[in-house]
């Protein structure tokens, strides 16, 4: 618990470092950045996660209850795991990236197949990535996943043990081996948000005629939604490299997670219409066409994926990081200081999304290619809800 403290005080005075930085004229500035691979980035000694909208920030935000020392682990032996969505019962559904297959995950019960995309082509990034349950599941039956096929990016979807092929809702994005993006999640308005990289190719994020580089607002049929910021077009913000996370909180913002080519990774808050500045901004630029991310970290230390929200917390899991952020934001949305947890204890995490009962299930992604999967990777994770604050 000491630890704990020193670590909470540290992150406090780097976060007061950062802004008296950028007071004087010294704030992370962004870059512009080829397209290409990302490189290798050793993270300076002296790099922290910086917090950019600390001023009037609500201090008791923050604290969610979970109990993160005692997981349950629920699915071993997965392949990549990425997409995680729950049904109405409790039990998650799993896309499982490489084989194209969805897998039915409950506790104390063994992984079950229960559906698998036939035209999904694999490689490197691609696959069957993000999953999302009707929020009338009850009613409809409707199933949702992204994926990529041989020639494309495509939003299906189906009924669990239906023999129907599923039901295409949008196609044609260009894919690649990188940089597809592929988080799904039905927003509180009801409608479908995807997080869409550039594919490789920077110029799209700025091109409002490509979906590549964007978040699209979808009807859950597929169709373009009334009060999208641009006229018979799914995109709802643009200027992406690669969002892969996509978490709402109580008040309805939407904030997203975006991996940077390699000097800052992001956290950005969603806004219709806004530009994030991709490819002609990497992290802070001060320039008034973009918008400025509210979190932003050096690669080595995040590369995040999945994201969630719960009780003023927005959970962010670390892929090259191994690790999981802990980001309070306040009522008013504003952001505190991140936390990081799980350091290195299960390897690079893909997926956090919050269960039903409040558990926060957790996905590892050891056995993606670029992991050490340790044994029984990868891993389904359920941290538990506790009612005892912790003092600090």
């Amino acid at each position: 618990m000491r630890r704990r403290t020193v670590a909470v005080v540290a992150a406090v005075l780097a976060i007061v470092l950062a802004a008296t930085d950028a007071h004087a004229g010294n704030r992370p500035t962004g870059r512009p950045a080829a397209d290409g691979p990302d490189r290798p980035v050793t993270a300076d000694a002296h790099q922290r996660p910086v917090a950019l909208d600390l001023r009037g920030f609500d201090g008791r935000a923050g604290w969610s209850g979970y109990d993160l020392t005692r997981p349950r682990v629920v699915a071993t032996g997965l392949e990549a795991p990425w997409g995680l969505a729950f049904l109405p019962d409790g039990s998650a559904l799993v896309a499982q990236r490489d084989q194209g297959t969805i897998l039915r995950v409950r506790p104390g019960r063994p992984a079950r197949q229960v559906a698998r995309i036939a035209d999904v082509a694999a490689g490197g990034e691609a696959g069957l990535l993000g999953l999302a349950v009707s929020p009338r599941y009850r009613r409809d039956r409707w199933v949702y996943a992204a994926y990529t096929t041989a020639a494309d990016i495509r939003i299906v979807r189906f009924r669990l043990g239906s023999s129907q092929p599923p039901q295409v809702l949008v196609s044609g994005i260009a894919r690649s081996a990188v940089h597809d993006g592929g988080r799904i999640a039905f927003g509180p308005d009801g409608m479908l948000y995807a997080g869409i990289g550039d594919a490789g190719v920077s110029a799209r994020a700025q091109d409002l005629t490509s979906r590549n580089g964007k978040i699209l607002r979808i009807r859950p049929d597929g169709g373009v939604p009334p009060g999208n910021p641009f006229p018979g077009s799914l995109v709802y913000s643009y200027g992406h490299r690669n969002v892969q996370g996509l978490a709402w909180d109580r008040q309805g913002r939407l904030f997203a997670t975006e991996f940077g080519q390699s000097t800052w990774d992001e956290v950005n808050r969603i806004v219709p219409g806004g530009n994030y500045g991709w490819p002609l901004v990497e992290g802070v630029g001060g320039d008034p066409r973009f918008r400025d991310p509210v979190v932003v970290w050096p690669p080595a230390q995040a590369s995040p994926s999945g994201a969630a929200f719960t009780r003023g917390t927005l959970y962010v899991a670390a892929l090259r990081g191994a690790r999981l952020w802990a980001v309070p934001v306040d009522a008013a949305g504003r952001v505190g200081v991140p936390v990081a947890e799980l350091v290195g204890t299960y390897g690079r995490l893909r997926t956090v999304e919050v269960a039903p009962d409040g558990a926060l299930w957790v996905a590892t992604s050891n056995r993606d290619g670029r992991g050490t999967p340790a044994a029984g990777d990868d891993r389904i994770l359920r941290f538990p809800l506790t009612h005892r604050r912790p003092t600090i």
